[in-house]
This record gives structure tokens, C-alpha cells and sequence, in this order.
């Protein structure tokens, strides 16, 4: 994610990647990064990244069940292994913080996860401080909304406009916070080099928008029809328990010291403002 951002950045860097899959050996070599073969949900696959690099930026997202991150139990295990100095960043979710019913959320805030994946993040967020304060290390969590990517499949609402997927009513709508995949890669770039000890960032744009008008607003860019709007109870029939399940939490993020601290300038500081950069206007499916 945001290669050619993070060469950018950091020219002299040699850039090292895991990959649990050997058909990812080639490209990745392609693209001028050195792969590394080794899985997360397997220990003793990864005890040599302990000699590898100052710097370690952790995306993986925990197993998809169970309350704790044993991926990110596992990566800690090995750099537990490390002589010398290390700086950490982990990928979180904004859902650690749970429901908070539209008000802004600043870092600040305790955590109060509601879903199970959301524990799960909060799990490795606790593990990574505590390898943190345990070693010295410089650990710190990007706490990050929904990504979008207009050059990547499922990256934008485009598909779920063309299916005419319904939103909720707007007495019941949930604000949506949202970052560009080239904002976020330069995000964790700065994070590696900027962030502070054991620092907590939102790394999310400067929008506000609840999910209705998002999808109303990005619909006109497309040039498609709006979404219906439907009261919570029958919606729940149209959509999957996950995607309810991101209706049933409302937050604004606060970016402010995202910004002051990793002095980043958002490319796309609003999610329409990504969509627009790139996306052409099609007509909607028959």
C-alpha cells in the first residue's frame, strides 16, 4: 500500500515485506522490495525478522475469531528477539472506540469496543504498548477508519450505487469517517519517523459526513441515482450482519494531532475530494 508514497519519503530505506504467500515473492521483488516468507499464525516462521530493520509497520489484521490478536502476539514474540533500537506501528481500527452516538472522538477517549474484531484490536493495541514500556521500543497506533482506493476493486461505493443498495433513513443515519489509501501510506511512513513514543494517532480526513449523504453525494459524482432510504429495522433484511454492524456505531474523528505530530497535509482531505480525482462518471447498470 502506497509504495511509490513511501520511496518518496524515505529514499534510502530498503523496504522488507512478510508475505505468507509465495506467489507474492515475484512482484514484490518486482516493485524493488525484499519479500520475506513467514506466516503470522505460525511462530516459529518468523523468529528471523528479530535481525531485520529498525523500523516495523504491523497491518496484519488479527484472525477472524477468538478475543485476542495472536498474530500480533506472535510478531511481538520475535521481536522480542531484537538487540538495538525499534520503532513500531500498528494499524488499529477506529471501532475500539465503539458507539459515541455522533460526538467527536479525540485520542484521548477510552476505549470501548463493541464487536468482537474490535476487541481484537484493542487486544494488539494493548500488546503493543506493553512490548513497548517491556523494551523500549518506540510503539505506536494509528487508529484508522474505512480506506478507499478509487484504483482497486470494492475501493469505492461505485458497486454498492450500481446494485441500488439502500442507506438508512436519516433520522437514524451514523456518521462515517474515511482515509485515502495514499493519504494513510504516507500516514504510517510518518508515523515510523515522526511519531512520538508510544503515540496514539486517528489517522482519518478532514470530512464529516454521515453514511446517507456520503452515499447521496457520491452518487451525483457517478451520475447514478440515490440510494432509498430505509428505517433500521428493514434495512437489517437487505444488508449482512457485518455491514449492519457498521451502522450501528456513530463517531466524528478528530485529526488534530495527526496533524500537528506527524505534520501531515492531507492530499485528499475529503473522501469526495478522492473520489473526484479518479473516477469517471459511468451510467448505471441495466
Amino acid at each position: 500500500m502506497g509504495l511509490r508514497v513511501a520511496r518518496k519519503l524515505t529514499p534510502r530505506v530498503r523496504v522488507l515485506a512478510l508475505t505468507s504467500q509465495a506467489a507474492r515473492v515475484a512482484p514484490l521483488r518486482a516493485a524493488g522490495i525484499t519479500p520475506l516468507v513467514g506466516n503470522l499464525d505460525d511462530a516459529s516462521s518468523l523468529r528471523r525478522l528479530a535481525a531485520l530493520g529498525q523500523h516495523v509497520l504491523h497491518l496484519a489484521p488479527p484472525a477472524p475469531c477468538g478475543s485476542r490478536d495472536v498474530r500480533t502476539a506472535h510478531l511481538l514474540q520475535a521481536l522480542r528477539l531484537r538487540l538495538g533500537p525499534l520503532a513500531l506501528v500498528y494499524g488499529s481500527t477506529t471501532g475500539v472506540y465503539g458507539d459515541c452516538q455522533g460526538q467527536w472522538v479525540s485520542e484521548g477517549r477510552a476505549v470501548q469496543p463493541h464487536t468482537e474484531r474490535a476487541h481484537r484490536r484493542a487486544d494488539a493495541e494493548s500488546q503493543v504498548r506493553h512490548f513497548g514500556r517491556a523494551t523500549g521500543a518506540q510503539a505506536r497506533v494509528l487508529r484508522i477508519p474505512g480506506i478507499y482506493a478509487p484504483d482497486r476493486d470494492g475501493g469505492t461505493p461505485l458497486a454498492r450505487l450500481q446494485k441500488g443498495t439502500p442507506v438508512l433513513r436519516r433520522e437514524e443515519d451514523v456518521y462515517t469517517n474515511h482515509i485515502h489509501a495514499d493519504d494513510l501510506a504516507r500516514a504510517c511512513v510518518l508515523a515510523l519517523w515522526r511519531g512520538r513514543a508510544h503515540g496514539v494517532y486517528n489517522v482519518n480526513d478532514d470530512a464529516s459526513m454521515k453514511m446517507g449523504d456520503y452515499m447521496d453525494a457520491a452518487a451525483k459524482l457517478y451520475g447514478l441515482p440515490p440510494p432509498a432510504r430505509m428505517a433500521r429495522g428493514p434495512l437489517a433484511a437487505v444488508l449482512s450482519p457485518m455491514q449492519m454492524s457498521f451502522l450501528a456505531e456513530s463517531r466524528r474523528m478528530d485529526n488534530r494531532r495527526m496533524k500537528r505530530e506527524l505534520r501531515l497535509v492531507l492530499r485528499y482531505p475529503g473522501v469526495l475530494d478522492g473520489l473526484a480525482a479518479s473516477v469517471p462518471r459511468v451510467a448505471p447498470s441495466a
